[in-house]
């Protein structure tokens, strides 16, 4: 007897949800192809050394639910054997000292996340605690959260914590996150907890994926860029690399709905196309800089977050040297910064930079650091493909037959950055297995 061919699967792009996609289908018998434009897999969740420091090409060397969420539990699934450090502290909150304030730097004072209620007046508590109970029965589900909560505590603090929250976890400003988003995301930061970080960052994840796909028989293509998908049918059938046709049965794309949807040619108007359509135009990738920093000596001292609201624009600060030395020289300290730029300062983002900059400055005051490398992240190179909570009506699947996206631009609901890439993938295989 002749045997059944195994289904073949074609996956653009190695990032992340590209690699997880593709490690998932190779162990469940499908004959996989992965092909990368780039001359180096991992997009931007991998590693890129300079002077000796280990910097990650786009996500942080942290993830959001550290050992215990959805990116976790798939690698542990998959068999990858890569240690996740649980962050402790969580995360704390830098803000002004107030009088009588004791253990205090530079006029600043940090507070535990789980104290952020702190600063709030005795009646804006209350408020806290009375809304917390009522949106665990009636959760909200229009506007934005900045729109939600003013709409009852009108407190300058807490639009400055959120926007440093969303702008650290999500690269968006409090008055930007749906609300119906903001608070699936907090109901996974209590379900799984805070951010870890990866001994080796981001690359030795992606590593750990790459032996996956190769031991199992898969290919990896880097260099070779996806010109087009074959569409027959109303289905996709395969793919063009540097004017060679590749057919398949499958078609999974780690590049966003909207670039898929150039990619695909011969595809038939429909409604259900047009309507496809429409929901795309509603899509906004997400923007923000990086600055990395270099020490001889700790620069905040945890593993953790640390959040800044009352810097100009700088949301967040982490410092993974203190769970994995090795992702800078020996003796040295890797801290990196975290700055949202929102949509309508794109156009000005050597300001944002400046002001990023002066930020370093301030929270810094009085140590010795170096700054070791600015990235920016927006256009063909955005944090987020589609912005959380702006790729939910389109999600994983397509109108062409058996045409799907994974990664950054169509991810799970209330994951944050990776950890919806991963729930993305989830939900894709369920539809393929």
């Amino acid at each position: 007897m002749n045997a059944v061919p195994k289904p073949r699967v074609i996956v653009i792009g190695s990032g992340l949800g590209g690699f997880l996609s593709a490690a998932k289908l190779v162990q469940s018998g499908y004959e996989v192809e992965v092909f990368e434009r780039l001359p180096i897999i991992g997009g931007r969740f991998t590693n890129t050394k300079y002077r000796g420091f280990s910097l990650s090409t786009g996500a942080l060397h942290m993830i959001p639910h550290g050992p215990a969420g959805p990116l976790a539990q798939m690698l542990k699934s998959l068999g990858v054997d890569v240690n996740i450090v649980r962050s402790d502290p969580m995360a704390l909150i830098r803000l002004p000292a107030k009088k009588g304030d004791t253990d205090y730097t530079n006029g600043y004072k940090d507070i535990l996340f789980r104290d952020f209620s702190k600063p709030l007046s005795a009646t804006n508590k209350l408020k806290i605690t009375v809304l917390t109970i009522v949106t665990k029965i009636f959760p909200p589900k229009k506007g934005s959260l900045e729109e939600w909560f003013t709409r009852y505590i009108k407190d300058e603090w807490l639009v400055k914590l959120a926007d440093s929250f969303c702008g650290w976890s999500l690269s968006l400003k409090g008055a930007d996150i749906y609300t119906k988003e903001a608070f699936m995301i907090f109901s996974n930061l209590y379900r799984y907890s805070g951010p870890g970080i990866p001994i080796g960052g981001c690359k030795a994840i992606i590593d750990a994926l790459a032996d996956i796909i190769t031991l199992n028989g898969g290919i990896i293509h880097t260099g070779e860029d996806v010109s087009g998908i074959l569409v027959k049918d109303g289905r996709a059938v395969g793919v063009t690399v540097n004017g060679s046709k590749y057919t398949c049965d499958i078609v999974i794309s780690n590049i966003g709905h909207i670039e898929t949807n150039r990619l695909c040619m011969n595809i038939k108007t429909s409604g259900e196309y047009l309507q496809y359509l429409e929901q795309l135009k509603k899509i906004k990738p997400s923007a923000g800089v990086k600055i990395c920093l270099a020490a001889d000596e700790p620069l905040i001292g945890h593993g953790g977050v640390l959040l800044t609201p009352y810097a100009k624009r700088i949301n967040g600060i982490n410092e993974v040297t203190n769970i994995d030395p090795n992702l800078a020289p020996p003796g040295k300290h890797l801290a990196v910064s975290h700055q949202c730029v929102q949509w309508n300062k794109l156009n000005e983002l050597e300001h944002e930079i400046d002001l990023g900059l002066q930020d370093i400055e301030d929270i810094f005051a009085g140590k010795k650091y170096e700054i070791l490398l600015i990235q920016s992240h927006s256009g063909e190179w955005p944090v987020n493909r589609s912005a959380s909570g702006f790729d939910v009506n389109v999600k994983n699947a397509t109108p062409v037959k058996n045409l799907f996206i994974v990664g950054d631009g169509a991810k799970g609901e209330g994951g944050i950055e990776v950890e919806g890439i991963a729930l993305g993938v989830a939900n894709t295989m369920k539809m393929i297995l």
